[in-house]
Parts: C-alpha cells; sequence; structure tokens
C-alpha cells in the first residue's frame, strides 16, 4: 500500500496575491480555491524569490534563492548541471509530470514539437513544455517551434491567433478568436489530465500544471466574456494612464482568466475524486509572481511592490490543518523542500529552501522570521508586516503593510522601533555573508550603476515582451547577494 502522496500543483503565471475569491474587495470568483482554503492552509503573506518568470521558477527547480540561482533574468536558460527536485523525486521512484510553459529555457524558444526537449535533463518522466503567449507568437511567425502553435498550425488557427496578437496593444480587451478548445490554458490542462491518466498505477506521482494566464495580453474567449459583464471593480491605485472604463475592462478580463484557471482546479478536483486519488493527493496553489495591474502606473511583474512579488498559497491535502490561516512570512521558495519532506526525501543541503510540513500540520506555529526577494539591483526583507526594500530608486524604502498596504508611504525617514533590526539586517547584505547577515532568519525562531529593467512595450506592430537588462557576467551579477552563502536550516 502506497503512503507517500500525489503531488498537484497549480501555478499559474502571474497571478497577484490578492485576485482570489477570499478577498472582499475585488469580485473575482474562485470557488474552488475557496474549498480549499476551508479544507486546507492559506498563506496570507506568501512572496516570490524573484517577481520575473525564469528566475523565480529557477529558484522553485532548485530549491534556491534568487541569489544563487544562476538565473538572474529572463536571457538566461536553466543550466543542466544544477540539480533540480524533479531530479529527486523522480530518483525517489515518483512519477514526475508537468505540462503548460516551464519557461527553464526562456531565452531559447525551441520547446520541440512535442514539448519533451528538455524534460528528461530536468528530471521529469512525462509531460508537455509548451509556449508562454508571447514567446509562442513571437517564435511561432514562420513555424512552430513548440506543441501549442504546433497544434494551432494543425487546426488551422496559427495564422489567426499571431494575427490576433499583433493587433493587441496594452489595454486591448477584445476577445480572442481562437474556440474555447484551443485556447492555451485550456489546451494545456487538457493535456495535465491525460498526463494523469497515463500515469502509472503502481507509484506515486507529482504534476506541475504551469498556465499561462493570466498573464497579459487580456485575451479571453468570447465565452470568457460574459463572466464578468456589468461587474465593476476597484481601480488601481495611483494611476493617471487609462480611462476608468479601460481599467474595468483590463480588470475583468484578468478576472476572467482566474476564474477560468479555479474552473480547471475543480474539474481536476473531480477527476481525481472519480478516480479515488483525492485523499492520497497533496494541492498546492500558487503563483510565479503577481502583477500590477496599473498600481502605481506600472504594469507587469519586476518590482518590489506587494502586487508583483505577493502570491497567493493554498496547500490541501491528509494531515493539513483545516481552515488554517498563516500570517508568518513565506517564500514559495520553500515548497521546494514541502515537496521533499512529503515524498520523505531529505532536503540537500545546499538548498535554501525549508519545509512547510510542520507548519501545515500543526506541529509547530513558527518558521522564518522574515522572506527576501530580488531582481538584478534591487533586493527586499519582508517580516509580514514591515518591507525594506534597497536599491530600487534613491535611497532605502520601507513600507508599513498593515497602516500602509498599498505602500503610498515610504517611512525610511522615520524608521519605527519595530523595524530596526529588519533594516539593518537588509543593510548588512552590502557587507556580510548571507548567513551573516540572516542569522536570525532561521527555521526554529519564527520561523553598481547598471541599470536592470524589464517591461512589456505595445507597439503599432504587436504586442511584445522586451527586456532591456544591461546583464552581468555570470560571475558579477548581482554584486550585492553574488558571494553569500546558503541560509542554514534549524
Amino acid at each position: 500500500m502506497r503512503t507517500r502522496p500525489n503531488i498537484l500543483f497549480f501555478f499559474p503565471d502571474q497571478l497577484r496575491f490578492d485576485w482570489v475569491g477570499r478577498t472582499p474587495d475585488i469580485p473575482v470568483r474562485t470557488p474552488n480555491l475557496d474549498r480549499l482554503e476551508r479544507e486546507g492552509t492559506t498563506f496570507t503573506n506568501a512572496i516570490c524569490p524573484s517577481p520575473l518568470c525564469a528566475p523565480c521558477r529557477a529558484s522553485l527547480a532548485s530549491g534556491k534563492e534568487y541569489a544563487r540561482c544562476k538565473v538572474p533574468s529572463n536571457r538566461v536558460n536553466y543550466p543542466c548541471d544544477q540539480p533540480t527536485f524533479y531530479q529527486l523525486l523522480q530518483r525517489a521512484d515518483y512519477h514526475v509530470m508537468g505540462c503548460g510553459k516551464f519557461d527553464l529555457h526562456k531565452p531559447t524558444h525551441d520547446w520541440g514539437l512535442d514539448g519533451k526537449r528538455l524534460l528528461h535533463e530536468w528530471g521529469f518522466s512525462d509531460g508537455i513544455d509548451n509556449e508562454g503567449k508571447l514567446d509562442g507568437v513571437n517564435s511561432g511567425r514562420e513555424s512552430p517551434k513548440g506543441p501549442y502553435l504546433q497544434y494551432l498550425e494543425e487546426q488551422g488557427l496559427r495564422e489567426v491567433h499571431i494575427a490576433d496578437f499583433a493587433k493587441r496593444g496594452r489595454d486591448s480587451t477584445f476577445p480572442t478568436p481562437l474556440p474555447d478548445e484551443a485556447y492555451c490554458d485550456n489546451w494545456l490542462a487538457m493535456n495535465g489530465l491525460e498526463l494523469i491518466r497515463q500515469s502509472p498505477s503502481d507509484k506515486p506521482w507529482f504534476l506541475q500544471v504551469n498556465f499561462t494566464g493570466p498573464h497579459s495580453p487580456w485575451d479571453i474567449t468570447q465565452s470568457m466574456t460574459e463572466l464578468y459583464s456589468g461587474v465593476p471593480f476597484p481601480p488601481p491605485n495611483r494611476n493617471d494612464q487609462l480611462s476608468p472604463a479601460t481599467h474595468n475592462a483590463i480588470r475583468k478580463n484578468y478576472s476572467a482568466m482566474v476564474e477560468n484557471i479555479d474552473r480547471w482546479l475543480g474539474i481536476f478536483l473531480e477527476k481525481l475524486e472519480k478516480r479515488g486519488e483525492l485523499n492520497r493527493t497533496l494541492i498546492v496553489f500558487s503563483s510565479d509572481h503577481g502583477e500590477m495591474l496599473g498600481d502605481h502606473n506600472r504594469w507587469g511583474k519586476s518590482l518590489p511592490y506587494q502586487p508583483a512579488v505577493g502570491v497567493p498559497l493554498v496547500v490541501w491535502g491528509a494531515g493539513v490543518r483545516n481552515g488554517a490561516v498563516s500570517n508568518l512570512p513565506t517564500t514559495i521558495l520553500d515548497l521546494t523542500a514541502t515537496f521533499l519532506e512529503y515524498a520523505g526525501i531529505p532536503v540537500p543541503d545546499e538548498m535554501d529552501s525549508r519545509s512547510l510540513k510542520a507548519l501545515l500540520e500543526g506541529k509547530t506555529e513558527t518558521h522564518r522570521d522574515y522572506v527576501i526577494s530580488g531582481l538584478g539591483d534591487w533586493h527586499l526583507v519582508f517580516d509580514g508586516r514591515y518591507k525594506c526594500i534597497e536599491g530600487f530608486g534613491d535611497g532605502a524604502l520601507l513600507f508599513d503593510l498593515k497602516a500602509d498596504p498599498l505602500e503610498n508611504h515610504n517611512i525610511a525617514n522615520a524608521v519605527p522601533d519595530e523595524a530596526v533590526e529588519l533594516m539593518q539586517i537588509l543593510s548588512g547584505c552590502d557587507n556580510l555573508s548571507y548567513t551573516s547577515a540572516l542569522k536570525k532568519n532561521t527555521i526554529t525562531e519564527k520561523a553598481n550603476d547598471k541599470e536592470s529593467t524589464v517591461f512589456e512595450v505595445w507597439s503599432v506592430v504587436g504586442f511584445y515582451a522586451v527586456s532591456t537588462e544591461q546583464l552581468y557576467p555570470r560571475e558579477e551579477w548581482c554584486p550585492k547577494f553574488a558571494t553569500m552563502a546558503p541560509t542554514r536550516r534549524g
């Protein structure tokens, strides 16, 4: 009789922390995620290790903080000689599967038409690695380079899809001409269900479902346009760029993408129940980073503000506390060690990830004192209330998220007593080793002049993601963190 659980990891792209059903001021509907929250554990102060696709996913795969994951930007592939937790699961006789946009070879637009080009190297037993929204269109103009554009080609829809994206700008909210079954998130979710169907019955499995939504552009199918017709959303914080009607239209489409992903969560739950596997499956729902949605006149990610670094995190399964809410500072980097511990695999010493299992099962109420995130020259330290940021703009930033959840007031010039130590930790990262600077961040105690910017631009020739990063040589990138050693687990 199997005792180790299956693991289902729902991992949408660019879903911000507050765009879920439990947020009272945002009328997005996520009934299936709400069920997981009622029957599982929710983390309200979860952040990502880096608010950019490739670095965050590299941190998760390696179990290492952004500074040590060897993928400083979307311009660097995941090194195939760097171990992954997928490999560890596979060696422990898990059937390891994945579908959707893995983003572990972000600058290399070659997925293989079957989406299996690098699966073996990363440690997957089976799966389909497909293009993200923009990568698919930009790489597949002449011919498909990955499985999703190949699918559209076979359906006679590739050129239709490319022409649609060429018409889209930042504020475009018109529906895609694709039918529901050809919409990327629906297509990849079907791939995930098929992977489960084909999985061997004599071993536990791991499946990571990497949705392309709710990442921009705001393309939704015709049927999805009815989901939020006539529904008003709160406007963005401190934005003077677009009209209220345009902002609302964008937020309706973003919400429709979120609700569609939640719909698939319900379908997966139903499928597992019919297979008799639901009660022996650990289910985790999160995202690689958030989306600014116009807050502070910003869009996309790559920023230290909470809409970009904050993500939802819900865990459900046998032994996980029902209806528990943790306000502790949490990083999704810790999912790596959590997956390993549930699989009965020792966490390698070189990983920075720390398992949440004891916290999930109510065996402890402590975890980390604070968590960190960074990208390029900026980095932050967050203790669940105060967030200290350095390297972003002129001087340090300090926000009290309890008093100022929208991060409108920098209080770095009048630091409260409770935040003094956090500010010292942040400044200490310049001169101290990682271990010294973060020595109090143990599991037993509560648990240069170069610009580095990533943004998206919309032009008359279509919607493109453009990176303006001036990358350091690999041994020089992120100079504040480059020589820091890993944190130690207690």
